[in-house]
């Protein structure tokens, strides 16, 4: 049994984490806490979590968990992640999984030396829309690639959420266009050899919007963006074009709000959509299975730290600071 606690009332927990462990047999969450006692309170209350504590240690150190869900910050993940692994427990990391590839470095070296699951949250790489994809982008139907457009774009926040400041890991590429980013990185199996970038910024720093042009060793070009500025329209849509086709992927990032993959080859024109169960459920299916069974996955320390360093890239191309300069 996964005994789960969690860091933290994020918004993205009751998706992420409670509805997943609901469905699960074989997974809880019995413990949290947040830097706000109240806050954590009405959470556990909502959402029927037994144990409220007074500190993200307190959690690490509950004798009845063994298993650390960490949704902080991204400026709050290496810290966080290293003393759970530390103390002997198994981490799900929400992504982006540190303010740099320094700090994944360090967060991999960790789960590498004590032996532990340590997973990128990148839940989409679970669903089986992108299963398909990988799949068919494998196959060699669409012919020989050429280019990718991989998109994430959504009227963002204001204020002063912590999306919005540098020094909490701010910037759309840290907070969603990480996805494009991963998208890319993983149908094609490839890392980027060449990065060119361009960055509309907000407060200091911080990118509201961030169009990355990635150059891959097979010769493809992806084109990879983020927007988060105010008024922009929703769009998550991954676009392959190769010499005899295209594949356009809708959504892959929450299929559990619809989804299709579109393919086109010649004047063959065919749609296939796939199951609703959501995309954190098959990423808690995973993390299960790895836990209990040591089984391989996806999205792995190795693989964030590649993820990383490509968005570290990514700013300095577009003329900002990674995270945690």
């Amino acid at each position: 049994m996964l005994r789960f606690g969690t860091l933290g009332a994020a918004k993205i927990t009751p998706d992420a984490l409670i509805l997943p462990c609901e469905e699960a047999a074989d997974a809880e969450v019995v413990v949290v806490a947040a830097r706000n006692r109240d806050r954590a309170q009405a959470f556990a209350e909502k959402h029927r979590i037994p144990n409220v504590l007074g500190h993200y240690q307190d959690v690490i150190d509950h004798p009845d968990i063994n298993v650390i869900y960490n949704p902080l910050p991204i400026s709050h993940h290496h810290e966080w992640t290293i003393k759970a692994l530390r103390a002997g427990k198994h981490v799900l990391c929400e992504k982006s999984f540190a303010n740099n590839a320094a700090e994944a470095r360090d967060m991999a070296a960790v789960a590498d030396e004590t032996g532990l699951v340590l997973m990128d949250a990148f839940h989409y790489r679970y669903h089986p829309i992108f299963l398909r994809a990988k799949e068919i982008y494998d196959s060699g139907v669409l012919g020989q690639v050429s280019h990718i457009d991989a998109c994430f774009h959504i009227s963002g926040p204001q204020g002063d959420d912590i999306r919005l400041q540098y020094e909490t890991a701010g910037g759309v590429t840290m907070d969603i266009g990480c996805y494009p980013i991963s998208w890319v990185r993983h149908i094609t199996g490839e890392e980027p050899d060449k990065i060119e970038a361009e960055a509309v910024e907000g407060p200091p720093q911080v990118d509201l919007m961030l169009k990355a042009q990635l150059t891959l060793p097979s010769g493809v070009v992806a084109t990879t963006s983020g927007d988060m500025r105010q008024g922009t329209k929703f769009r998550a849509e991954l676009i392959v074009t190769g010499s005899k086709g295209t594949m356009t992927c809708v959504n892959p990032l929450v299929p559990q709000r619809g989804n299709r993959i579109e393919l086109v080859i010649g004047d063959d024109v065919s749609t296939e959509t796939f199951t609703l169960r959501p995309s954190y459920s098959f990423q808690m299916d995973a993390f299960v299975d790895a836990v209990t069974k040591g089984a391989p996955f996806y999205t792995t320390p190795e693989d964030a730290i590649r993820q990383m360093e490509t968005i570290d890239h990514c700013y300095e191309a577009a003329g900002l600071k990674i995270r945690g300069a």
